[in-house]
């Protein structure tokens, strides 16, 4: 898709094609924002099955897939195999993972580093000493995946657990957990990247001096205050960034666990119960995961998917209350999916209803409506973009959705005094995630830039320009590796690369473009559609090569 899934992939195949794994680069210009890890995984990927949209989606779909592994591990160790397995299944069957996986981001590898660490964390504490290297390890690895936040999760879940349990001055706690060593192996694993990106991006002026963020200070500064002291303080630059207000941010999160969600009161009573130890001390660990991350993230300028690191604390506790069996709670949750079940089927069948006699032309940018850039904050801000009419281009997605939630909703509630009711609800899941799918299929020319791309692949060789920022359409450049030229581009996270020494004349203002557009040479200009009359005023002689999902294909020659 275009934004940051075909940036990613993108930057990814420049460090294969380059042989620099060092600093990352967009369309040529230096992007020092971000931790390696996750492209070093996608350029490998490439490097043994080729460059494939699903090789860069692989370490995602396997970093997954390892997840629900490793929070059943964590909760078969303190809860027993049964809590284990629900909570693999409550941790891989939901609306965030899917929600948050689509796109190429390093967060669920984050998590399993985050995970993977606490579980290290509680083998350690149990006297099994070899235990404490995984945890540090799996610390500098989750600082290559997403800097230092993989650090204060762990470390600040880890010292609070200490504290609750009047551990924190106790010397065999700090024995098993060899803090210093520890340290030192975390940064053998992350310092060395740090280290050379800081001696490759040194900063060109005398800092000193100036105090303009824009100025070019190189690597350290840009990743280290810029990126994370800064953006906690909302102080970073470029502002080119939203954040989610808090208390949506928090509440979301009954739609981000969904199904499993309907369960959470029935946490409230696990509290009280009598339970062996290590049950005790793992239910502690998860509690503090919680609410450190959740409260720290309120405090700083975040997206929904920051918390994902904290979805396997709340799937062990959830698997623990599933496995209990059907008490009180545990049944009014399953009550409460029923009905939310059949009430949505049932408004899918009315919408079905409704759009019986439309017939799709054309793509389903046509039947949508945008809406202004602040409604987009949020994940699923694009849902109101949708209209009544948009429904007919998505009517087995749809009819699917409607299946699974009602069908799945209402065999767990006739199962839920057994244990395949929450099998019931994964396999629910399962199929709602994969309607999910297809519908993203059908929004893929709204999405994603592939049909121009594939058009421009048939065409004529010649300079692909894109107007504006390169993200929107960036999926352009990675279904045909082309670098473009960017007209009226240098903004957001490219402001600061493009001030880095070196940087290569990728950006154009107007008067280029026309001088360009006039040569010898065949452009092709990517643009929304709402630019057209713009650029025939600016440009003249304007011949369109293709349209798709509101955005078109122009070129300064007509075959």
């Amino acid at each position: 898709m275009d934004d940051v899934d075909a940036v990613n992939a993108q930057i990814a195949r420049t460090m294969l094609d380059s042989g620099d794994w060092v600093t990352a680069h967009i369309n040529g210009v230096k992007y020092l924002e971000k931790s390696p890890l996750g492209f070093w995984l996608m350029a490998s990927s490439y490097a043994v099955f080729g460059v494939h949209d699903w090789a860069a989606r692989l370490p995602t779909a396997l970093g997954s897939v390892l997840l629900m592994w490793m929070t059943a591990a964590l909760g078969s160790w303190g809860f027993g195999r049964r809590a284990g397995f629900y909570a693999g299944l409550a941790v891989g069957a939901n609306v965030g993972l899917f929600l948050f996986t689509r796109i190429v981001i390093p967060d669920v590898l984050l998590t399993l580093a985050v995970t993977g660490s606490l579980y290290c964390f509680l083998r350690a504490m149990d006297g099994e000493r070899r235990w404490n290297w995984g945890f540090w390890a799996l610390i500098g690895v989750g600082m290559l995946l997403k800097g230092l936040l993989a650090a204060l999760v762990p470390v600040a879940a880890a010292s609070l657990y200490l504290l609750f349990r009047r551990q924190l001055l106790d010397r065999r706690a700090w024995r098993l957990l060899r803090p210093v060593a520890g340290t030192l192996l975390a940064l053998l694993i992350y310092a060395p990247w740090v280290v050379l990106a800081t001696l490759r991006n040194p900063p060109i002026l005398d800092l000193t001096l100036h105090s303009d963020p824009g100025v070019y200070r190189g690597f350290f500064w840009f990743y280290f205050i810029n990126e994370h002291v800064l953006r906690f303080l909302n102080l970073r630059y470029p502002r080119d960034y939203n954040t989610v207000p808090r208390l949506p941010f928090l509440v979301l999160h009954l739609a981000w666990l969904f199904p499993w969600s309907a369960f959470l009161p029935a946490l409230l009573k696990s509290w009280t119960e009598p339970l062996e130890d290590r049950a005790s001390r793992l239910r502690l660990l998860a509690l503090i995961w919680i609410v450190f991350l959740l409260t720290f993230l309120s405090f700083s300028t975040t997206q929904e998917y920051y918390s994902m690191p904290c979805y396997p604390a709340f799937a062990v506790l959830l698997g623990a209350a599933l496995a209990r069996g059907p008490e009180r709670w545990i049944s009014a949750g399953y009550a409460v999916l029923a009905a939310l079940g059949v009430a949505m089927a049932a408004v899918a069948g009315v919408i079905l209803y409704l759009v019986r006699g439309v017939r799709p032309v054309g793509d389903i940018s046509a039947a949508l409506q945008t809406q202004r850039p602040d409604a987009y904050t949020l994940s699923l801000g694009h849902m109101g973009d949708l209209t009544l009419n948009s429904f007919a281009w998505l009517r087995w997605p749809l009819a699917m959705a409607a299946l699974a939630l009602a069908a799945g909703a209402l065999a767990a509630w006739f199962t839920r005094r057994g244990p395949v009711a929450p099998l019931c609800l994964a396999a629910m899941m399962t199929l709602l995630i994969h309607a999910a799918d297809q519908a993203m299929g059908v929004f893929d020319p709204y999405l994603s830039s592939r049909p121009l791309a594939e058009v421009l692949l048939r065409a004529p060789q010649g300079q692909l320009v894109v107007e504006g920022h390169y993200y929107p359409a960036s999926s352009v450049v990675f279904y045909t590796n082309r670098p473009a030229l960017l007209l009226h581009g240098k903004a957001d996270n490219l402001v600061y690369g493009a001030a880095a020494p070196g940087v290569p004349p990728v950006f154009l203002e107007d008067t280029d473009l026309v001088r360009l557009w006039k040569a010898d040479q065949r452009l092709y200009l990517v643009a929304p559609h709402g630019s057209r009359q713009r650029l025939q005023s600016l440009l003249g002689d304007v011949y369109t090569v293709a349209e798709s999902g509101g955005k078109c294909l122009l070129s300064n020659r007509l075959s």
